[in-house]
């Protein structure tokens, strides 16, 4: 993990090539799924099935292509008791929070009459695509459905991938925690493909959602017009800004739960205190020789880790702006009062004692997070992703007498003169040229 000083000339060039490691577009990788996503429109079930026999090593015309609500509901009843607690609590949490995020439709009259609004309606279907597998991950089916469930989405179709035949107990269980019924057996590109286009066995959905591998990334990239997305998911992301108040050994645990997930992933630390830096590099070597993921984590801390010593607080809250990671953790002792100056993270974790897991799991607020400084620009999935809005629009006589010869000139300025006449023919008078 490399130490980067802010007092050096190139700081800024050592940065970028930290941050570079997104395959924003990988021509191989496209390619293979443009034939994917071909076959699968063509051939439907045919190519679906032979893809998952492929890949996963099962065959779903054998061993059925989805688990039904019997076998949720069993894995459920089976599981462990502490599992099942932790799971509920933690879809209760999740709801609670997003209840608040419920948009309303809303209407203002004017005095002449005129209605305007908006009507928020949710999409018709929801694909939620769900990492499967032993490795599977129970809350992104909890961080998911429930979102889409209180947006009011009617038909929620879940898949997951099977490979080998297994899967998860404690992701069946969250399904059930979830209200889900059923969860297709597949994965991939393909199974994007099946919930865009539609087969015997699919649905075709409006929207899909969920993390994946680059092949789902570069689906679902592609698939954006045919059906909607919540975003293009890069390597995972932390950003700790941490002042000498901040336990070195904490603040390492914190940055190998990101590392631990990819060896893409990104673990930073920005500090104004050179001390502080080099006990957290000390702490990471400790802390990583324990861990089952080891090799994942050290070539993430050695490929995209960094401690960045900062001339001061200020200028580490900047530098974390521009980096725009997916989680940024204030380890500072006025991280409240620091929190005005956040204005691009997916998610801000204030104080010593929130660390980034906890929002993962159990706090409420989504961890499906912008990533790749894509939070500039964009937010946590939501229960808005699940909805949209359409304008309403009624004029009375009056209003439109009013306002009616304004759109009739502007509409004449851009040459396009059937708009013009088709306000005109509403109005009592001459076409005035």
């Amino acid at each position: 993990m490399i130490t980067i000083s802010t007092d050096a000339q190139d700081w800024r060039a050592e940065l970028a090539a930290l941050l570079e490691r997104k395959d924003a577009v990988r021509e191989d990788v496209d390619t293979a799924v443009r034939l994917i996503l071909d076959d699968v429109k063509r051939r439907g079930d045919e190519a679906l099935f032979e893809y998952t026999r492929t890949f996963d090593g099962y065959d779903p015309a054998s061993s059925g292509i989805a688990f039904e609500a019997d076998e949720i509901g069993r894995a459920y009843r089976e599981a462990p008791a502490e599992m099942v607690e932790a799971l509920t609590v933690a879809a209760r949490r999740i709801e609670a929070f997003h209840e608040q995020q419920k948009e309303r439709s809303w209407f203002v009259t004017e005095d002449t009459g005129t209605v305007l609004g908006q009507k928020v309606t949710p999409v018709d279907s929801a694909g939620i695509y769900v990492p499967g597998g032993l490795n599977a991950f129970p809350s992104t089916v909890l961080m998911n459905v429930i979102p889409a469930k209180i947006a009011g989405v009617q038909a929620i179709t879940v898949v997951s991938p099977t490979p080998g035949g297994r899967t998860s107990q404690a992701l069946l269980a969250a399904a059930h925690i979830a209200g889900v019924e059923r969860i297709y057996r597949i994965g991939g590109a393909q199974a994007v493909a099946a919930l865009a286009y539609g087969t015997r066995s699919v649905p075709r959905t409006d929207k899909v959602v969920g993390p994946g591998n680059i092949y789902v990334a570069h689906a679902k990239r592609l698939l954006q017009g045919v059906i909607g997305i919540d975003s293009f998911a890069g390597p995972s992301e932390i950003l700790v800004v941490a002042d000498d108040g901040a336990d070195p050994r904490i603040i390492a645990l914190d940055l190998l739960s990101q590392a631990e997930h990819d060896p893409r992933a990104s673990s930073i630390l920005l500090t104004p205190s050179a001390s502080l830096a080099q006990r957290v590099r000390s702490s990471l070597h400790e802390a990583v020789e324990s861990l089952p993921r080891r090799e994942t984590a050290l070539k993430a801390l050695d490929g995209h880790g960094a401690c960045i010593v900062t001339r001061d607080l200020d200028e580490a809250i900047a530098v974390a702006n521009e980096v725009a990671p997916e989680h940024l953790e204030l380890m500072l002792a006025d991280a409240w009062e620091r929190l005005g100056q956040i204005r691009n993270a997916g998610a801000v974790f204030l104080g010593y004692l929130t660390p980034e897991a906890i929002g993962d799991y159990v706090a409420g607020p989504n961890h499906t997070l912008p990533t790749g400084s894509t939070a500039r620009f964009s937010s946590p999935l939501g229960v808005y992703d699940f909805t949209k809005r359409t304008s309403v629009i009624a004029f009375s006589r009056q209003a439109l007498g009013e306002a009616g010869p304004m759109a009739v000139r502007i509409a004449r300025a851009e040459d396009l003169e059937a708009h013009a006449r088709s306000v005109l023919c509403r109005l009592d008078e001459q076409d005035p040229r």
